[in-house]
């Protein structure tokens, strides 16, 4: 199968591409290196996909139509997996404009792509924020989602609406995927356990928003792309699917997992809780369960060892950029 990956260099997208090139499948990789984060970090996470022969690269923006024409015309995909968008909660409060313009115009742009080209099968990657406040837990699909809290939130949530749109009107078949908080080798270095542990690591001050009662799904990575992967010789009709972990974690029992890993001692600064930011997310999965055979299989404990082992090799290697 040949599948275009968007946003393949980042962290989610580069480790599925690599599963992809590992399950003898052709990938093209869609990413614009912007500069939300230092590029090379996203140089680092293709370094060895571009040496494989069933990968191609292609340093476009999804705003840009006629460039993802082009990919198009130039390559047979039978498969997209949307990943592409402008991610976080706060930074989109102060640029709401910008992950408009990414997340819902760039959105459309693959949809139309996909339509021109008489694709059918699509997964586009929504976010647990899209469940807002929600005080029901675990956030179930069937839970109204009318109110994000934040313009990240609004786009995601646009852009499962404007995929079930394309699905009815061009039988594009679709799944929908709900990521709970995922974490990682590769993790953004702005996301909590990356950025808490190189905080603990240079003995710099935490900020932990609230009094550490907040909690969050964490879910690993190759969990995540156990998922993806399941379903894609299986997508049919519009789905939405949460992908979790089930397993709630508070900041500060968090960030005692950390310590206890890194065998360091995190200093801590209390702030107000931002903007934006929900109190907990808690994924029901028994839908992944049923539909795709997902099982997570990482507790959060033994995830965090993972990722410390691979930022303590990055950064003896000197390849950890902020």
């Amino acid at each position: 199968m040949s599948i275009l990956v968007t946003g393949g260099a980042g962290f989610i997208g580069s480790t599925l591409c690599e599963r992809l090139i590992n399950l003898n499948q052709k990938v093209i990789c869609a990413d614009n290196f912007n500069s939300f984060y230092n590029p090379l970090i996203k140089e680092n996470n293709t370094e060895k996909l571009v040496k494989d022969k069933n990968f191609k690269l292609y340093k476009i923006d999804i705003c840009d139509k006629d460039a993802l024409k082009e990919i198009f015309n130039e390559n047979k995909i039978e498969l997209v997996v949307h990943l592409a968008a402008m991610a976080g909660v706060r930074t989109s409060i102060e640029n709401p404009i910008l992950y408009e313009k990414v997340n819902i115009g760039g959105t459309i742009n693959i949809l139309d792509c996909l339509k021109e080209n008489n694709i059918k099968k699509l997964i586009f990657a929504s976010s647990s924020s899209v469940y807002g406040g929600n005080k029901k837990i675990p956030f179930s699909e069937e839970d109204k989602v009318d109110n994000p809290i934040s313009p990240y939130a609004a786009t995601k949530k646009a852009g499962e609406l404007i995929c079930y749109t394309y699905h009815h009107l061009y039988d594009i078949s679709t799944y929908c995927f709900r990521f709970f908080t995922v974490y990682g080798p590769r993790q953004r270095p702005e996301m909590a356990i990356h950025k808490f542990t190189r905080k603990i690591f240079n003995e710099n001050e935490i900020s932990v928003y609230g009094d550490g009662s907040s909690s969050r799904d964490y879910t690993y990575i190759d969990d995540i792309i156990n998922g993806m992967v399941n379903s894609i010789r299986n997508i049919k009709g519009y789905e939405i699917i949460n992908l979790g972990n089930s397993h709630p974690t508070t900041l500060a029992d968090l960030i005692k997992i950390i310590e206890k890993s890194s065998g360091r001692q995190a200093k801590i600064r209390y702030e107000e809780m931002k903007q934006g930011d929900v109190f907990t997310t808690f994924a029901d999965t028994r839908k992944a369960s049923e539909l795709i055979n997902y099982n997570p299989e990482t507790p959060l404990g033994a995830g965090i060892k993972k990722f410390i082992s691979w930022y303590e090799k990055m950064k003896e290697d000197g390849k950890l950029y902020e």
